[in-house]
């Protein structure tokens, strides 16, 4: 365990800790234990110093724990489970998961973060990923059935997300085409697709799932959608546990991939169609070169969006398209 994350365990009980009293209990000098709440709060960790007390978490903190998140799952999905790898921050889960898929790592592998330096989300945009914060979490799915056979994954993806969320308890949100969770209009989670391999031939996919959990206002300033959490959503008194959040992910993610391996997108339509919070709204969408809008009216049976526009009918792919709700 790194010195930081002794650091934020023993800051977790919502106590004042002088300086001293850390340093002691860390084994490091008062200096250095500066040093360190420094960078935490350059993190965006939110951390209360008060002169005379020292330092205190106004609120408690759960880091993440592979041995944790493994134990919450059920022995008939861990077997599908992969090696499962926690880090304090990486540029990006699935940056990682993708190299990880060029050195050999097994269909099943999992990385999770505490935090993100360069998040990625849909269309090179950037995904927030402050720290000890959200859910950030890459699966590595390994498919004979080559790049071809992909289509409509994303929706899939957006369905096993889904299903974990509305099994925290939360049944009024909704789906987004591709592939985003929403609560009334406000994003809640996010998916991100990138697959190595050829169209015909063996191919590695990292599915890449943002959840925001406990978003720092602070840390949120540079979204540009409406955006929300599980604290917000959930009674006020209880913080949701990311480990146990992770393993419900993979409880719902794991199974699902396989059925759809399987059996295509097709068991998946009526779910998606039952959940579509974009059908009969007025969208905008995002093209490389402009912006088609019309009447947004479902999907079609390989996952393709259809809008009725004022050249008639059309159907969209989710590559470099991005959808917004004519407000």
């Amino acid at each position: 365990m790194s010195l930081r994350q002794r650091l934020l365990e023993t800051l977790s009980d919502g106590e004042f800790h002088s300086g001293e009293a850390l340093g002691a209990a860390l084994g490091v000098s008062r200096m250095a234990v500066w040093k360190h709440i420094r960078s935490l709060r350059e993190l965006g960790v939110e951390l209360e110093v008060v002169r005379g007390k020292g330092y205190r978490l106004p609120a408690s903190i759960e880091l993440l724990d592979a041995a944790a998140i493994c134990d919450a799952i059920s022995p008939s999905v861990a077997a599908r489970l992969g090696p499962l790898h926690v880090f304090d921050e990486l540029d990006s889960t699935n940056n990682w998961l993708r190299e990880q898929s060029h050195a050999g790592a097994p269909s099943g592998s999992v990385c999770v973060a505490e935090m993100q330096s360069a998040g990625r989300g849909r269309r090179g945009k950037c995904w927030v990923s402050p720290f000890a914060a959200n859910l950030y979490l890459s699966l590595l799915w390994r498919s004979a059935a080559g790049v071809a056979a992909l289509g409509g994954l994303s929706l899939v993806t957006g369905i096993a997300v889904l299903r974990c969320l509305r099994a925290q308890g939360l049944e009024t949100i909704g789906l987004k085409w591709p592939n985003d969770i929403l609560a009334g209009n406000a994003k809640l989670a996010g998916v991100l697709i990138d697959v190595v391999g050829e169209s015909s031939g063996p191919c590695a996919v990292i599915l890449g799932v943002g959840i925001n959990v406990c978003m720092p206002t602070l840390a949120a300033e540079g979204i540009e959608q409406g955006w929300t959490d599980l604290q917000r959503l959930c009674s006020a008194d209880v913080t949701p546990s990311r480990n146990r959040l992770a393993a419900s992910l993979l409880e719902h993610l794991l199974p699902t991939i396989a059925e759809f391996e399987k059996s295509g997108l097709q068991p998946f339509l009526e779910e998606w169609h039952r959940y579509d919070v974009v059908t009969g709204c007025e969208v905008d969408l995002h093209l490389p070169d402009g912006i088609v809008s019309g009447t947004a009216c479902g999907i079609d049976e390989g996952g393709a969006l259809l809008v009725d526009t004022p050249q008639g009918r059309q159907r969209f792919t989710s590559c470099e398209v991005s959808v917004r709700i004519a407000s």
